[in-house]
């Protein structure tokens, strides 16, 4: 729906916007804390309504005997929406649902100081293994991969079709009012070169704003500004319209993108829910992507909006306030927009004279067929420009007994000769080049220097602090006895240079949950190594 208002030029706007945000809480989250103890503040009043929100069942990876499977295949994932929307939980005062987090995409929330990539591949990868902080058998493995990062004047042209949810469900201000606000951060960063259309849905879908130039920025924001939310929601015909619009300016060589916006609730329209997968997979084929951006609380559709970003070679972000917009469409658009490569997969084979049982810590929705690693069919997860990519593996050592794994009775592992090296694991990733078909492959061993937890470094000591933050608010089993003190304790000493605050953010939410969850004192204290 518009409405006409007169248009403020762009400078102004968003200075507007900075200090309606502080007006209305959307401020930085670093600086928000809470002393243990203060749980009561938080009752129930002040917690979210999250009975209508769709959240996708995840049952936590087990530990794997390498006699039984010695080899573990996932895609990668570079969504971060988990980690911002267990904020908002914790922030409005209420521990998450389980199957809200996600911990691969908590771990991926964060960068990490990983070296760029220094030949012709479009990333680098690193591992490192060190003591487990949660299980005193154990070890802990990362794999950390970095996009090559674009300097701002070599990022592409990019052709952008905003896709826009104006139902009556996004009348909240955490919901339309925030992606308005959001989405012209994004505006005053286009240049000339790139273009920008509008498509809204409700009880209809249709073109707010045509194909627009970047240097047209307050056209941009006047479309903007103009929209208002009222009816009911047809996103399969929304999509439909958008990937016309975006074919209808495709540009070869160019980010061709959608972006959804939306709370996720698809409740009404032509298409289901398959239809549409099928439609987001098939558009993919021609180049363009779709990147999933879910807003606001109570309705939040996030099991069908994580899908539809996997179906479409793209990205899905929770957005909480405008800060968490800064990160998204600012600090880290490189990565947002633009895709460096695509169908990434990790294949480990683990060495059975140097691991007994094995792991994954997430990615549970991410795991493969051993068999999709060489198919160049399957579709797997895409890496932007500097992204970091992270997975931790939890691992035993022979003879250490899988919990709830019975030993086999009948088979025996053949050693070869690689298996009296020291080679702890051999790492292989497929991935294609953005515009390709055909993967490439990488391939490496990785051994085991028997490193402390001390010695390790920040990125892996502040990677097990998120693991085990995640873990907790699980309520899983894997978590050992370490209470919240021990994840603080563990990532307040491995902030590392944390440039935006983004880990020290974490700290506060770790004092949140634990107050939230009585443990006012903690757990145990963290192991010294």
């Amino acid at each position: 729906m518009l409405t006409r208002r007169p248009a403020l030029p762009l400078t102004l706007l968003v200075l507007a916007l900075s200090a309606c945000a502080k007006r209305a809480g959307h401020y930085d989250h670093s600086t928000r804390s809470m002393a243990p103890g203060m749980a009561a503040a938080y009752g129930p009043t002040a917690a979210p309504d999250a009975s209508g929100e769709g959240y996708a069942a995840i049952e936590e990876n087990a530990f794997k005997q390498v006699a039984d499977d010695a080899r573990s295949t996932f895609s990668v994932d570079v969504d971060t929406a988990a980690y911002s929307n267990v904020r908002r939980f914790l922030e409005d005062g209420s521990l998450p649902p389980a199957d809200a987090v996600r911990i691969e995409e908590m771990l991926n929330y964060f960068s990490y100081a990983y070296a760029e990539p220094r030949g012709p591949q479009p990333f680098a990868v690193q591992t490192e293994v060190a003591a487990c902080p949660w299980n005193a058998q154990a070890r802990l493995v990362q794999i950390g991969v970095k996009g090559r990062t674009i300097a701002p004047a070599a990022v592409p042209p990019r052709n952008l079709v905003f896709l826009l949810d104006v139902s009556g469900s996004m009348m909240a201000e955490d919901k339309l009012p925030l992606l308005k606000r959001s989405l012209t951060l994004l505006v005053a960063e286009l240049r000339p070169e790139d273009s920008v259309a509008i498509v809204v849905y409700a009880g209809a879908s249709g073109v707010v704003l045509p194909p627009t130039r970047g240097s047209e920025r307050d056209t941009i924001v006047t479309a903007l500004g103009q929209l208002e939310a009222g009816g009911s929601t047809n996103g399969g015909a929304g999509i439909e319209l958008a990937y016309a619009l975006a074919a209808q300016s495709f540009k070869a060589g160019a980010i061709n993108r959608v972006i959804l916006a939306t709370d996720g609730d698809f409740n009404v329209g032509p298409s289901s829910q398959g239809a549409l997968e099928r439609l987001i997979e098939e558009k993919r084929k021609s180049g363009v992507f779709l990147s999933v951006f879910g807003f606001g609380t109570g309705n939040l559709q996030d099991r069908a909006m994580e899908l539809l970003a996997d179906k479409g070679n793209g990205n899905y972000a929770y957005i909480d306030s405008l800060m968490e917009a800064r990160k998204v469409l600012v600090e880290q658009a490189g990565g947002t927009l633009v895709t460096i490569a695509k169908d990434v997969k990790i294949q480990v084979e683990w060495n059975p004279a140097r691991v007994g049982a094995y792991r994954l810590i997430g990615y549970e929705n991410r795991v493969l067929a051993h068999s999709d690693f060489n198919d160049d069919k399957k579709d797997a997860g895409e890496i932007g420009a500097g992204h970091t990519v992270t997975a931790l593996y939890e691992v035993l050592p022979p003879g250490a007994a899988a919990p709830g794994v019975d030993p086999l009775k009948y088979q025996r592992a053949v050693a070869t000769p690689a298996a009296a090296s020291d080679e702890l694991m051999q790492v292989k990733l497929r991935f294609k080049q953005p515009e390709s078909e055909t993967s490439e492959l990488l391939s490496f061993a990785v051994a085991d220097r028997g490193s402390s937890l001390d010695a390790a470094s920040s990125d892996l000591r502040f990677a097990a602090a998120v693991a085990l933050f995640g873990m907790k608010l699980r309520g899983s089993k894997y978590a050992g006895t370490l209470g919240y003190s021990a994840v603080r304790e563990l990532a307040a000493g491995a902030l590392g240079e944390d440039p935006n605050g983004h880990r020290r953010g974490m700290l506060a939410l770790v004092d949140r949950a634990a107050a939230l969850s009585g443990e006012a004192t903690g757990g145990p204290a963290l192991r010294a190594e």
